[in-house]
């Protein structure tokens, strides 16, 4: 039996799932498939779980600076893993269960199951029907779709010849189910992932040593945003080796521990600890979902797809983890926001990712939108910034988390606004500020000129921009 849709959307992860939802308010007919759990890695493997950890270990610092703000805690502070574990699962399951409600709302039809796309058939003319093998062992059913938005996702990538057990060497997916914390841990990667890791372990109390391969953490942010990280972990006694590159075939694992060697600056070392966890970037999911029935082109293990994101079948559309744009949640929705309205003929607007914002969940947090300051440059554009320190706003004293400063870029002749980027408490939630001014074509005195409330954290915002000019009133 075949059933027909007019958008079929193969994965039902964060991009598919808001793709589905955003399809069916067209006022079109639309089934996802999905072999795992609606929500998909963010949901279930990534931003969710992690950031409910990280909020734990935010927690456990807090109680234990009690002191500070005059709080007395009758005894000392002490963690509950397996408690943290439990409220991460609770909010996981609400979610999951609120993107079900949705799908009810909008009259989605759910195939819990793997789908494989076909080629040309009795079913269809061209490529692109669906065959769905159930995870309940019930009989293949066969989709028929108008459109097909492939929305697979991405898994975690691995160093050739270091295989990942999720028992003593972790990837991120399988670190997120551990039922006790390790006393030492190696992290692979000095990248977002990595260094958030890196961040909420040593919050929970592990030892932390990071090997990167760049010559500095988080090698995709500003150079002044890596080096205040780099100085506050190291007060921190995270320890942080770059330009070290691993030699993945020498792991041992022996006694409850596990041992790796590195080369660092042409200097062989031998790094131990109780567990490791890589991460070292993700890689597509396109294999076995059916992509050499059709002329879809991949990549550099990447689907290829155009501004509105169809692939070379024109009938065919993919976006999220899939495609070679960035890998963050926020993006999967705006694109297959963007795929199914196309879809439904409206108008849509190229997607301009200089203006996605980016964040990092590290303590001190991490936010960007634009381009940073090496990269305007590289660009030809001709420069003038400015910085302010959270030090010198009242409420990051009243918070308690005065490390850290916003750094705004804009160009000398146009007074455009390249790129903002932020280092401090609570940074994530400021940056949709400057990504809201770069979309408005807004000037740093613009921003600065624009009354921002006191005592707020929001203040050295304004500052920053004031500072573009040398107007800076309290630095």
């Amino acid at each position: 039996m075949a059933k027909e849709y007019d958008v079929v959307v193969l994965g039902g992860g964060t991009g598919g799932y808001v793709a589905a939802i955003s399809a069916a308010k067209n006022g079109l007919s639309v089934a996802v498939v999905e072999k795992d759990k609606l929500g998909g890695t963010c949901l279930h493997r990534g931003c969710i779980p992690s950031k409910a950890l990280l909020r734990s270990a935010e927690v456990f610092q807090t109680v234990k600076k009690a002191e500070e703000f005059g709080v007395t805690v009758e005894g000392s502070a002490s963690l509950n893993f397996l408690k943290a574990q439990e409220r991460k699962a609770k909010i996981v399951e609400q979610l999951t269960n609120g993107i079900h409600q949705l799908f009810k709302q909008g009259k989605i039809d759910l195939y819990e199951g793997k789908g494989t796309i076909l080629g040309p058939s009795i079913f269809s003319p061209t490529a692109g029907t669906i065959s769905v093998e159930f995870n309940d062992g019930s009989e293949n059913e066969m989709l028929i779709p108008k459109n097909l938005i492939i929305a697979t996702g991405s898994r975690p990538r691995s160093l050739k010849g270091l295989p990942l057990d999720e028992k003593d060497v972790f990837s991120s997916d399988g670190a997120l189910q551990m039922e006790a914390l390790p006393k030492s841990i190696l992290i692979v990667g000095g990248g977002v992932i990595g260094m958030e890791w890196a961040s909420m372990l040593h919050d929970f109390g592990v030892e932390v040593t990071v090997l990167e391969y760049a010559d500095r953490i988080i090698p995709t942010e500003d150079k002044e945003i890596s080096k205040e990280l780099t100085r506050l972990f190291k007060k921190k006694k995270i320890k942080m080796i770059t330009s070290a590159e691993v030699q993945a075939d020498t792991l041992v694992k022996k006694d409850g521990t596990v041992a790796i060697d590195a080369v660092v600056k042409g200097e062989k070392q031998t790094f131990t600890a109780e567990k490791m966890l890589v991460s070292v970037g993700r890689s597509a999911n396109v294999e076995n979902i059916g992509l050499e029935n059709t002329d879809i082109v991949v990549e550099k293990g990447f689907i290829q797809v155009n501004d509105v994101y169809q692939t070379k079948e024109s009938h065919m559309f993919a976006i999220g983890d899939c495609i070679p744009t960035l890998q963050l949640a926020h993006v999967a929705m705006h694109e297959g926001t963007i795929a199914a309205n196309f879809i439904a003929g409206k108008h849509v607007e190229k997607l301009n990712y200089d203006l996605v914002p980016r964040c990092i969940y590290t303590s001190p947090e991490i936010a960007s939108v634009g381009i940073s300051e090496d990269i305007a440059k590289e660009r030809g554009h001709s420069i003038k910034k400015g910085k302010f320190f959270f030090r010198g706003i009242g409420k990051a004293l009243v918070f308690g988390e005065s490390d850290g400063f916003i750094k705004i870029c804009s160009d000398k002749e146009s007074e455009d606004l390249l790129g903002v980027s932020m280092i401090g408490p609570h940074v994530t939630d400021m940056i949709s500020e400057a990504a809201l001014a770069q979309v408005l074509d807004a000037t740093a005195f613009e921003i600065g000129e624009t009354i921002h409330p006191h005592p707020t954290l929001s203040e050295a915002f304004a500052e920053a921009a004031l500072a573009v000019d040398g107007n800076q009133i309290h630095g």
